[in-house]
């Protein structure tokens, strides 16, 4: 059996749901090999052994219905000098506000094959700041989403999508109100974006205000992250340098939410982080797989979770 995680406090600032089973440790085995983040994109084979895990993907629909007319989304591209080349962005505004109003932020960052235009998923980053959550309405914020190509958010050979958010495209939104002190920043993120939320605000955290990791693509060593995309990281120092669990100690002084399915592959890498998160993270183990369907469901509660907190300051 599986070692526990480092401790066990079960109140709603740490939801720690774990449930070893023959079923679920089998599908890790097999899914973590192959890396679901190219399973899932159809890279690499495996995506039908996990689409067979009886039971694994029934996560129940959110309701997604609006409370209000959402707000305006605006898109268009600037070009980044950490990235050497144009980027896309979306801005998306809360239902009753307009481009002009000074706001919290929440940068979105997208999973590995997606950009700016389809990063949220099953709605569109207006649609999502106009849910009604837990029966209220979230508080208003704006969200952002940018090209961080496939580099999962850290610096790689003539590609710095890290930079890229926090020398231009902060400042950029900040110029515009949002995000701009006293407003705080949440960062979000899902599957490679996951990863590169909790990455950003271990390496800035005096940026980020919360993060919010929806099924995090964290691998737990460089051998395992090199067999399932030889691109992720440059080497083992890399991987060393940008390791999520490695360097959650910085986290100490953020609030952090994180959700990741039990059939997920990324089980092994989000059970490991749970262990050495603060005591007070809240850490999502719940039914589900490294699919839409999970990541769709997780986006409202973190949605609410990063807007408490961003109203907080």
């Amino acid at each position: 059996m599986p070692p526990t995680p480092r401790s066990v406090i079960p109140n709603e600032r740490r939801r720690l749901f774990l449930r070893y089973t023959l079923a679920s440790v089998a599908a890790i085995a097999v899914a973590g090999a192959v890396g679901a983040e190219l399973v899932y994109h159809d890279v690499l084979p495996g995506k039908g052994a996990l689409d067979a895990i009886d039971g694994a993907g029934s996560v129940p629909a959110p309701d997604l219905t609006p409370y209000a007319p959402p707000g305006p989304e605006l898109s268009g591209t600037f070009y980044s000098a950490a990235r050497r080349h144009p980027v896309g962005y979306t801005i998306a505004y809360p239902p009753g506000h307009r481009p002009g109003d000074w706001l919290p932020l929440v940068i979105m960052l997208h999973g590995y094959g997606f950009n700016h235009a389809n990063a949220v998923r099953g709605m569109s980053p207006a649609h999502a700041l106009a849910l009604r959550v837990g029966g209220a309405p979230l508080p208003p914020m704006a969200m952002v989403i940018a090209d961080g190509g496939p580099g999962f958010w850290h610096p790689h050979p003539g590609d710095n999508p890290q930079a890229m958010l926090t020398d231009e495209l902060i400042p950029f939104c900040r110029r515009r109100g949002l995000g701009r002190p006293p407003h705080r920043m949440g960062v979000m993120g899902i599957s490679m974006g996951g990863y590169g939320a909790l990455l950003l605000a271990e390496k800035h955290p005096g940026l980020v205000a919360a993060v919010a990791a929806i099924s995090p693509a964290i691998w737990t060593s460089y051998p395992q992250a090199r067999a399932a995309n030889a691109s992720a990281y440059a080497s083992a120092a890399d991987f060393a340098a940008n390791d999520a669990v490695t360097h959650a100690a910085a986290l100490a002084e953020v609030p952090v939410r994180a959700a990741i399915g039990y059939a997920d592959p990324f089980y092994p890498g989000v059970l490991a982080l749970a262990r050495v998160l603060p005591k007070d993270a809240v850490v999502d183990f719940a039914g589900g797989r490294h699919d839409n369907s999970f990541f769709t469901a997780q986006e409202p509660p973190s949605l609410a979770f990063l807007a408490r907190h961003l109203a907080a300051g």
